[in-house]
């Protein structure tokens, strides 16, 4: 469904006054692949070009070289064909739940009447209804992630792109969030390009892993997660399970 060809960014910084202009390879040749409904994490060293990936990925940015192909047709340096949730909600203060699932909808131009609808129907499902007349500041961080992610799906493309979304949540909210994120991923088949520092959490929840080098950032790994679904808790202390961390940890220990 989507393919990343060979991408390559170079971004250009200025150190200092009357220093010259220093060149900052970020990615080089990059390439991968993500299929229709599958869910696919990408882990690296921090500061290796993930996130500069996902704005290739998403249009906000162009890459030097290198194409980005959906579905066959090529979208590079285009905007709106994917959905993007980034580590922190962004969800606006001084709008209700409700109006904060609209905001994607309303971008796209979409009537309010037919966007409320919607977010109501997709809140009521997820038995988020009795939230959406709150304010962000009364929830919790787990709580505010998932209105994000609903936010996101409304947005109605094709593919979701997760920026490390429950990075700074901690590990038993984390775990609940993986569960209720599993439980959507399978009710509607969505495809996620998902970002992550946790090998742990990539492995819980992908098909397949990329492991990136250190900067500037090229494929180092591909790893299939060839796991059973639905997964459990039990799963984390498999032979199957500690294999695969092993296999990713030493890619990502052989960067230091």
């Amino acid at each position: 469904m989507l393919d990343i060809i060979n991408l390559a960014k170079t971004y250009e910084a200025a150190p200092g006054k009357k220093r010259q202009t220093v060149r900052v390879p970020t990615l080089d040749n990059i390439s991968l692949q993500v299929k229709k409904g599958e869910f696919v994490s990408i882990v690296g060293p921090s500061g290796c070009g993930k996130s500069t990936l996902f704005n290739l990925i998403s249009g906000l940015e162009r890459p030097d070289e290198g194409q980005i192909l959906l579905e066959g047709r090529e979208i590079t340096g285009e905007k709106g064909h994917v959905s993007y949730m980034l580590q922190k909600d962004l969800l606006l203060p001084w709008r209700t739940i409700l109006d904060n699932c609209l905001l994607g909808m309303e971008i796209q131009g979409n009537s309010r009447g037919q966007a409320r609808k919607k977010a109501h129907a997709l809140l009521e499902e997820f038995n988020l209804s009795i939230y959406e007349k709150s304010y962000p500041h009364v929830l919790s961080g787990g709580m505010r992630q998932r209105i994000a992610f609903l936010r996101t799906m409304l947005a109605n493309k094709e593919i979701l792109l997760l920026d490390e979304p429950f990075g700074a949540l901690d590990a038993y909210t984390k775990s609940e969030m993986h569960d209720w994120l599993m439980s959507v991923w399978h009710k509607y088949s969505s495809t996620i390009l998902f970002i992550t520092h946790d090998v742990e959490e990539a492995l819980f929840l992908s098909d397949r892993i990329y492991v990136l080098s250190a900067r500037p950032a090229t494929v180092k790994l591909t790893l299939a997660v060839n796991l059973p679904r639905p997964r459990s808790r039990k799963m984390l202390v498999s032979e199957e399970f500690i294999e695969l961390k092993g296999q990713l940890l030493q890619a990502l220990f052989e960067e230091r």
